[in-house]
């Protein structure tokens, strides 16, 4: 079956929720009702986190086919196949075997025996009784050509009180260091400069590894030579160095790491590193003392503080953004203040402001002294001014700077947009092929964008060393 080019065009389509706000479930829903109305005749196969929290909620909507969470995502093509097979007529030999599907102890229908012709089929499990992690990069529609997201960990540990992610993506697992190295090099081999890697608690990676674990490198296949042994337990620093060591990867991207998690070590090998994207994403939630509480969230005000001002100091022009909540259960105006008050003294670049969303089965869900809406919504509001004009200075203060950016994609008009190492739009007169690494010279800022002019210069260190070579690489990594 072919790759359709848009959805009205396809036979089935996969619809891959989230949950983490009631804000998401109703995104879900409305997409299924619009994927409904402009292509009547396709069977839609819903999974994520929301199908692993509501199996039957998603079933009951018309145009439903599978709901498949995340405990069976992996068997998502498998349960298509199996059932086209069946509709056809054609019954496989595994199925004969008895060998598949292997999830049929899970699977369920909605419906009754005498009605279930058409009904959806529903395939959710345990999810806590996944303890290998099995991922493969995703690539944007819009960016398919540059910048693949490469999870390499997934599920949590932690038990935020708001926060209904570790129910619907289990615990903490980790993609070993074989296998990342592997992905890594394979997208460096199909021509992918740079790779961002990410997971639900990325800062958490290696630690449910074997303490004694080894990964071999293949010398032949790497600039690097020899082998990488941790003696220790894993941490997400050892990988960062592996990935640099043992691949030509040109660029590579953190995505969200918590505070507790942005070691001495890992500041200082983003900081040293020009194949390590400036960037640090740093979730604080709340800046008050008594709301983390609530939260049951690990750290205090003052040690976010430490954090991001050691991140500062060591990357004075790195990009540095958080999340932050507001409106949690019994969030009085004091409290709201000292967070406030966080998000005006802390660098921040960017924010991704939330309004506090109730989430079935959360321990906050149940907590007294629920926010009113419109009052949580006035706060955000707050927040976000705040963000835009700290962006805007961010902006400005990039005037006139060298920067390094990516092409994404050609614009409707003569410009190509990038993506600078400090994660800031830019565009680029003219159009570029995408995937290309660029040395640029920031003219001015247009609405949130810079526009820049190519130029060639000796302070740019990926582009003196663009060809990755293994002395290049061995005199970076001594």
């Amino acid at each position: 079956m072919d790759r359709a080019h848009a959805a009205r065009e396809a036979e089935i389509v996969v619809l891959n929720t989230c949950t983490v706000t009631e804000g998401a479930d109703k995104d879900a829903r409305a997409s299924i009702r619009r994927l409904r109305r402009v292509n009547p005749d396709c069977r839609i196969l819903v999974t994520g986190c929301y199908a692993q929290r509501a199996p039957e909620e998603l079933a009951a909507l018309p145009g439903v086919t599978w709901v498949v969470g995340n405990s069976h995502k992996h068997h998502a093509a498998e349960i298509v196949a199996a059932s086209t097979a069946s509709s056809s007529g054609f019954v496989s030999v595994a199925q004969l075997s008895g060998e598949f599907p292997p999830f049929g102890k899970e699977r369920k229908r909605v419906g009754q025996p005498s009605d279930c012709v058409g009904h959806p089929d529903i395939f959710v499990g345990d999810i806590f009784a996944h303890t290998e992690l099995m991922a493969a990069p995703v690539f944007e529609a819009a960016n398919e050509r540059t910048r693949p997201n490469l999870k390499v960990q997934d599920g949590c540990d932690n038990r935020c009180s708001f926060c209904v992610i570790p129910y619907v993506r289990g615990r903490s697992r980790s993609l070993p260091a074989e296998r990342v190295i592997a992905e890594v090099r394979t997208l460096v081999e199909a021509g992918y400069r740079e790779v961002v890697i990410s997971g639900i608690n990325l800062g958490r990676w290696g630690r449910d590894l074997e303490s004694s674990s080894q990964f071999p490198v293949l010398s032949s296949q790497s600039p690097g030579s020899g082998s990488l042994p941790l003696a220790r337990s894993q941490r997400l620093t050892d990988l960062l160095r592996a990935i640099l060591a043992e691949t030509a990867l040109e660029k590579l991207r953190i995505s969200s790491v918590e505070p507790m998690d942005w070691s001495d070590d890992l500041i200082e090998l983003v900081a040293s590193s020009p194949r390590i994207a400036k960037h640090a994403h740093v979730p604080m939630q709340s800046g008050s003392d008594a709301v983390l509480r609530r939260m049951h969230r690990k750290y205090r005000p003052w040690h976010y503080r430490e954090k991001i001002r050691k991140i500062r100091e060591a990357l004075p022009g790195a990009a540095i953004g958080a999340d932050v909540m507001v409106g949690f259960p019994g969030e009085r105006e004091a409290e709201f203040a000292e967070t406030r008050r966080m998000v005006e003294e802390l660098p921040f670049t960017y924010l991704h402001v939330f309004t506090y969303s109730a989430r079935p089965g959360t321990r906050a869900a149940r907590q007294p002294g629920q926010v009113a809406v419109g009052l949580a919504r006035e706060r955000n509001s707050l927040l976000r001014e705040i963000a835009a004009a700290k962006k805007a200075a961010f902006l400005e203060s990039q005037v006139g700077t060298n920067v390094e950016a990516i092409t994404l994609r050609a614009g409707a008009e003569n410009f190509t947009e990038g993506l600078t190492d400090n994660y800031l739009k830019i565009r680029i007169p003219g159009r570029v092929e995408a995937n290309r690494w660029m040395g640029l010279r920031v003219q001015r800022v247009e609405g949130d964008v810079l526009i820049g002019q190519e130029v060639s210069w000796a302070g740019s260190k990926l582009l003196e060393t663009s060809g990755l070579t293994g002395e290049v690489m061995a005199s970076e990594n001594r």
